[in-house]
């Protein structure tokens, strides 16, 4: 085995200097050691992929589909994406231009801050929210300046926003993810209008993370390009709404002068997506197979999501019924303290069930947990035995 030489110590990207390991997954890796733990922890849908994706991929195999693709995708995925847009939030992107297929949402975030940051910019980010938005900006070299929303019931309000923008002067880009992961929250159509009013004056662009837009219970998701369409970067994919987090298919859609540089970011890190995973998801943006197997995912999570807040509101945390994704933001109990990680890991040692410290998701998420719900229904009844056995000793 080489050992890396000790006068490469300093030869490093110097701005790693400021990104940290995600301690959402070193805690799930610690956690996933206990034997017989229960995981409440990773947004990985338990669901298998449809059926009818399943065989676009098998198909794709053997018609031998295994060369080099358009850089932004097949067309035929990206037409059906364009359909899936269209036909879901009443907006429209040509699939020509306006769309960038990448690998997972993840790519897209990555490809999305990469075109637009120089050093030195300055990003706005509403928290408690997936931390990889700021470890990539930081890595960028960009000014990361959050807001805490917990005060708000973790929604960004107008005046919020338009009090950081004063203060901070030229803001580059904001990020806004909804429905959020890790609070479930997501935004009105009225909300989104007041937060676009507030930057339409603005030469800011949005990132807005849709990645749980099909995910939504009582409500209709909106998209905030809706009302800021020239200054919205939207970021989606299979991933969450087609149980397809192994397969990797994200995609960028906006105008098309954002969508060409950020294309072009893209082609340089991974020349094209996989076919047979294009072609897999193809039927999810824009088939009745594809639609169908999404409700049926959506109507297991709502009712996992009832009795999960059910339960723990009769534990005596407090939490906020989300609206979207498959998260619950839970707050302590009162008796328990506000230690999130400290009780995070008392869960895991007396009652092997497995959570993910709020903390971890930036300013106003201490003295929380994050549980998610992409879990079977007997995991879930099991978590909440475990839980109550271990508060009532």
């Amino acid at each position: 085995m080489p050992e890396m030489s000790s006068k490469l110590q300093s030869r490093f990207n110097r701005q790693l200097k400021n990104v940290a390991p995600s301690p959402i997954r070193v805690f799930d890796m610690k956690a996933s050691a206990v034997p017989g733990i229960v995981k409440l922890t990773l947004g990985e849908p338990d669901f298998n992929v449809p059926d009818v994706s399943k065989q676009a991929a098998i198909d794709s195999i053997n018609n031998n589909d295994s060369h080099y693709s358009p850089s932004a995708g097949t067309p035929e995925l990206r037409k059906a994406i364009a359909h899936f847009m269209a036909d879901r939030y009443g907006l429209k992107y040509d699939p020509n231009g306006e769309i960038v297929v990448t690998i997972g949402a993840t790519e897209a975030i990555y490809a999305a801050l990469f075109a637009l940051i120089n050093p030195g910019d300055k990003v706005v980010i509403p928290t408690p929210t997936f931390p990889l938005y700021e470890a990539i900006a930081a890595m960028l070299g960009a000014q990361v300046i959050t807001i805490d929303t917990s005060s708000n019931g973790f929604v960004l309000s107008p005046e919020m926003l338009k009090e950081t923008m004063a203060k901070a002067g030229d803001v580059k880009a904001v990020v806004l993810n909804y429905p959020s992961n890790p609070t479930g929250v997501t935004y009105s159509a009225d909300q989104l209008k007041a937060i676009a009013d507030v930057l339409a004056d603005t030469d800011t662009v949005v990132i807005a993370d849709e990645i749980y837009s099909e995910l939504v219970y009582e409500d209709h998701h909106t998209s905030l390009a809706k009302f800021l369409p020239g200054q919205t970067v939207i970021l989606n994919g299979a991933s969450k709404s087609g149980a397809m987090t192994g397969y990797r298919v994200g995609f960028v859609a906006a105008p098309a002068g954002l969508a060409k540089m950020i294309g072009m970011v893209h082609s340089l890190m991974i020349t094209s997506p996989a076919d047979p995973s294009m072609a897999a998801a193809v039927p999810v943006f824009a088939s009745e197979a594809g639609k169908q197997a999404t409700d049926k995912m959506r109507a297991a999570y709502q009712e996992r999501r009832d009795v999960l807040v059910s339960g723990l509101t009769d534990l005596g945390f407090t939490v906020a019924k989300p609206n979207g994704a498959f998260y619950v933001f839970a707050k302590l109990p009162a008796s328990q303290g506000t230690d999130d990680v400290a009780f995070a890991q008392k869960l895991v040692d007396e009652a092997k069930v497995a959570t993910i410290p709020g903390s971890y998701f930036g300013a106003g998420g201490a003295g929380y947990l994050r549980l998610s719900y992409a879990t079977s229904m007997d995991n879930i009844h099991e978590a909440l035995q475990r839980i109550t056995k271990m508060l009532n000793k």
